[in-house]
């Protein structure tokens, strides 16, 4: 049975018949687990897809924010004890693609778990500074980088209420990437697949290769068209690339 911890950090969209594999979907800085609703029962009945419920939002509204990339991985991390039964593969875009390095870098070292595939989209490999952020103190500058990005949640930023409603979570996670500075590319035992815009601002092809020294195993790279939020417009495309990864995945079990 999962415990509180678990149900309070993880959505689940159950699979149709028991699951062989699941794959968890970390959302971006100012994201929720909304953004990956449509994930749900894409990528076949045996596939359970988790989403990592962030605090300050949504039905969390009321838990304290966390606002360091060590705090949000080690909290995420203990609560997917619960889940580490089955196979798990790991999808995050921008601060999801940080997360979800950490958190298998922990899941590795701490419980001798080894997650199946880390999906990355949209972000600088560990090892490499970005210097693309706004001072996460000053709201001006996130609000006017969220727009310059776009995305499902940058609408949220015109009305006056629900971004009162937004921004402390907004803030804390601009200030959980500001926060997590190079550090070791460690490479994980599990084969790591890169995805990225065409027309992505701040990240290039060539930088997102550097994903590559994340893995022991294999990496690949997919370059979609679009910006940062390629996954919006091509979110068919790039949906039927993770089933195909994650049915290879499963035909080895």
């Amino acid at each position: 049975m999962l415990d509180l911890c678990a149900s309070e950090w993880v959505k689940r969209h159950p699979s149709a018949v028991a699951p062989r594999l699941r794959l968890l979907c970390l959302p971006h800085a100012g994201g929720s687990a909304a953004f990956f609703h449509s994930w749900g029962r894409q990528f076949g009945d045996d596939v359970e897809v988790l989403v990592a419920r962030y605090p300050g939002r949504h039905d969390r509204i009321g838990d304290p924010v966390v606002t360091t990339m060590d705090g949000l991985a080690d909290q995420l991390c203990a609560a997917l004890r619960g889940f580490t039964d089955l196979p798990l593969a790991i999808f995050g875009h921008s601060m999801g693609a940080s997360l979800g390095y950490e958190t298998a870098l922990r899941l590795w070292r701490r419980y001798g778990v080894r997650v199946s595939a880390l999906l990355v989209s949209g972000r600088t490999p560990p090892d490499v500074a970005d210097d693309t952020l706004p001072d996460p103190d000053d709201v001006d500058a996130v609000l006017a980088e969220v727009r310059r990005l776009g995305g499902t949640d940058a609408g949220l930023l015109d009305d006056p209420d629900l971004r009162e409603l937004v921004l402390p979570a907004l803030l804390a996670d601009f200030k959980v990437v500001h926060g997590y500075p190079p550090r070791e590319c460690v490479a994980l035992p599990s084969p790591v697949v890169a995805y990225l815009g065409d027309a992505d601002p701040d990240v290039g092809a060539e930088l997102m290769r550097g994903w590559s020294r994340a893995s022991s195993v294999d990496f690949s790279l997919t370059v979609l068209p679009g910006d940062h939020f390629y996954l919006v417009g091509q979110r068919d495309r790039l949906v039927r690339d993770v089933r195909a990864r994650l049915d290879a995945l499963r035909a080895g079990l």
